[in-house]
């Protein structure tokens, strides 16, 4: 065990949380070097503000596990040291997939891309990259960072909270959003909906 900023965190906890924050860096990066064309350029045919709650409860997870602290930072649930090693490269491979899945997502929308659910004239129906293996991949990876850090930083009651939440926020920016889908792609969209899972492969 060993200090760092007030906060006694055990080896592989150490580790992983560095790893994870490292990533979270390249996670924000993603979206904050996302380059915008021209706003006059895009203009907007159809809009679903209900989106916006779902957002609203996926913000309330990542407060949730910042603020709930877990101290000392050992594991999140009594382990052997061997396991916490396991737990800490998983958590590591879990955040750097989330920051690929969501840079790659990011990428293959480009104009596209936005916080709240719309479409533009001209907007096309992203089935490539990312949205081959999930309908929304950004979400996914959303989820799969708040995962790898909840691991590190708070308790596992909160955890599971915060799972139950994200899920919850999720489903509503999902059916808001896919109204809008449908509404404008129709049988293209139901087609896709059908191969394709919304957010996590087998299950949802």
């Amino acid at each position: 065990m060993f200090m760092e900023n007030n906060w006694i965190f055990s080896l592989p906890n150490a580790v992983a949380f560095c790893g994870v924050m490292a990533l979270w860096l390249g996670w924000m990066f993603v979206f904050l070097l996302k380059k915008k064309g021209p706003q006059s350029e895009v203009k907007e045919t159809r809009r679903e503000r209900g989106s916006i709650a779902g957002i609203a409860l996926q913000a309330v997870t990542y407060a949730a596990i910042w603020t709930i602290e877990r101290r000392p930072k050992g594991p999140i649930v009594p382990m052997p040291d061997w396991l916490q090693w396991v737990v800490a490269v998983l958590q590591i491979f879990l955040a750097g997939f989330s920051v690929w899945i969501s840079a790659t997502a990011v990428r293959t929308l480009g104009k596209q891309w936005t916080y709240v659910a719309r479409t533009i004239e001209g907007h096309e129906l992203i089935t490539q990259g990312p949205y081959r293996l999930v309908r929304n991949p950004i979400y996914l990876g959303m989820f799969g960072m708040m995962v790898a850090t909840a691991v590190s930083v708070t308790i596992w009651p909160v955890l599971l909270a915060a799972i139950l939440i994200f899920l919850t926020g999720t489903a509503i920016r999902i059916r808001n959003e896919e109204k809008v889908l449908r509404a404008t792609f129709g049988t293209q969209f139901e087609d896709y909906a059908r191969r394709v899972p919304a957010f996590l492969p087998g299950l949802f």
